[in-house]
């Protein structure tokens, strides 16, 4: 199954992405999630959800090579929309979200990690887009709110990633733990929120959404013009049947 559900306390509610090898996601992945998270925040009952995934890494991002499959645009168009869902839905969650991420955290990880109100990491955890190597844009809008302006750019430019703990010191992640206490430190924090009253807090996550000042959906739909574009000129197969090694 890829996308799971499970309350293991009064108030929290875990979504979990399992999908071998790497919880990269298919089209129809991306909006099994976002109902999954959808869902969450419109039981009464639930105050926090935490976003998790089992396996090696948080998430991948997309399926490569299910948009290799499709000699035209069909998968493209749809897995931009599918990933505008999934992180609209973790963003407009009505509760706060809580990222527990291990491994990678890489594309869609970005955009769904960027979009959640706490983070919690694994000691083995690393971020980064790797847009560039992959023929592909996007999610600069959800990395952005993960470290300052410039080294966005250079690690958007280089498709390197930065550390857990790098993060930590930019203040975007709240702990960092061994991977083996990961979810239990997710739970421990949302079981911290879910203390609160539960409709200040969705009062609370509305009014801070309300002053966030940027809108990341207008935002990241835009930068998905840019890989529509990149797949129309034909940039985009050049580049992922060279994994980004082609000048």
């Amino acid at each position: 199954m890829t996308v799971s559900t499970a309350s293991p306390a009064v108030g929290i509610r875990v979504v979990t992405v399992d999908r071998p090898p790497v919880n990269a996601l298919p089209v129809q992945g991306w909006y099994d999630l976002a109902d999954a998270v959808r869902a969450a925040g419109r039981d009464p009952e639930v105050r926090c959800v935490v976003l998790a995934a089992a396996g090696r890494g948080f998430n991948a991002g997309v399926d490569i090579k299910e948009l290799q499959r499709d000699p035209g645009n069909t998968a493209l168009i749809g897995v931009n929309r599918g990933c505008a869902e999934a992180f609209e839905a973790v963003y407009a969650c009505e509760v706060p979200v809580v990222a527990a991420v291990q491994g990678f955290c890489l594309g869609g990880g970005i955009g769904l990690a960027g979009n959640a109100d706490a983070i919690v990491a694994g000691e083995d955890a690393v971020f980064g887009l790797p847009e560039l190597d992959r023929g592909a844009l996007g999610a600069a809008t959800h990395l952005a709110r993960l470290v300052p302006q410039h080294l966005m750019r250079t690690l958007y430019y280089t498709s390197r990633t930065v550390t857990a703990a790098e993060l930590l010191t930019h203040g975007s992640v709240w702990r960092v733990v061994p991977v083996s206490e990961l979810l239990d430190a997710a739970v421990e924090l949302a079981g911290e929120i879910a203390g609160k009253d539960g409709h200040l807090l969705r009062l609370a996550k509305a009014a801070l959404n309300g002053i966030d000042p940027v809108d990341v959906r207008r935002n990241y739909r835009y930068e998905q013009g840019f890989t529509f574009e990149a797949s129309l000129a034909g940039t985009a197969d050049r580049v992922r049947s060279t994994f980004g090694k082609e000048a």
